[in-house]
């Protein structure tokens, strides 16, 4: 362990630098002595008294500022305590909106007097790596979603993973049955019922032989759930395959 530095009256920039460089000690000192400053941040976003003690709100805003501390670049041209407040702000809006608590919050958007003296650049970086980060738990979030809707069909991703087309084009077409599925509202509701493609039926509304259709099975079952659901990113690897049917 790196031991702290006499760093009384040293700007705290530079104590951002020294936890950098692996003082834990004075990563501790620094967290503790702006919780008052975090608890702050927080109640500005929650609009009411925040307890750092029975508040989840300020553990949010805890880890955010220990993330700032550990992603500050100085170079930047922005103070440490404007760029960490902007991401304590914006992590526990995002905490809140996920658990929709509290419905009346400020806007990502809405930033106060002091972050809009601050470099753009940095605002822009921050929200940048916030909306990445926001992507990124709702994509995990949807994928087990669908890993549950799956299972459902009796069905598991590593099954889907070895059954879909190795090429591009037998994908394309096994997308398309799929869509045409989810279109045929007769066809749709036998495979919500009985859990199964409809191959008889089915053969008579797309070009493929009998013996395709149970090959890719379960990858059609799989492209049918996700059109037949909510699933925004998963959908989005879609559209390449449906824009020449839709």
């Amino acid at each position: 362990m790196i031991m702290t530095k006499q760093l009384t009256g040293t700007p705290i920039e530079e104590k951002i630098e020294a936890i950098q460089a692996g003082d834990i000690v004075l990563q501790n000192e620094i967290l503790q002595t702006y919780k008052p400053f975090i608890a702050k941040c927080v109640s500005e976003v929650c609009k009411r008294y925040i307890d750092p003690k029975k508040d989840d709100e300020f553990s949010v805003g805890l880890m955010a500022f220990n993330d700032a501390i550990f992603s500050y670049e100085q170079d930047k041209g922005s103070s440490f305590l404007s760029f960490a407040k902007l991401v304590v702000k914006r992590k526990v809006i995002d905490y809140i909106r996920y658990h929709q608590k509290r419905p009346n919050l400020l806007s990502l958007d809405e930033i106060n007097d002091a972050e809009q003296m601050e470099n753009p650049l940095v605002i822009a970086a921050a929200k940048e790596k916030h909306q990445i980060e926001a992507e990124n738990i709702k994509r995990k979030e949807e994928i087990a979603l669908f890993n549950e809707k799956l299972k459902t069909y009796k069905l598991t991703l590593e099954e889907l993973t070895k059954a879909s087309p190795k090429h591009r084009d037998a994908r394309e077409s096994a997308v398309q049955v799929a869509y045409i599925l989810y279109l045929d509202g007769e066809l749709s509701e036998y495979v919500y019922r009985k859990k199964k493609l409809p191959i008889k039926k089915l053969l008579k509304k797309v070009e493929v032989s009998k013996k395709t259709l149970e090959r890719n099975r379960k990858f059609i079952i799989a492209i049918f759930i996700v059109l037949s659901s909510e699933y925004a990113y998963l959908k989005d690897y879609l559209k390449d395959y449906l824009k020449d049917v839709e």
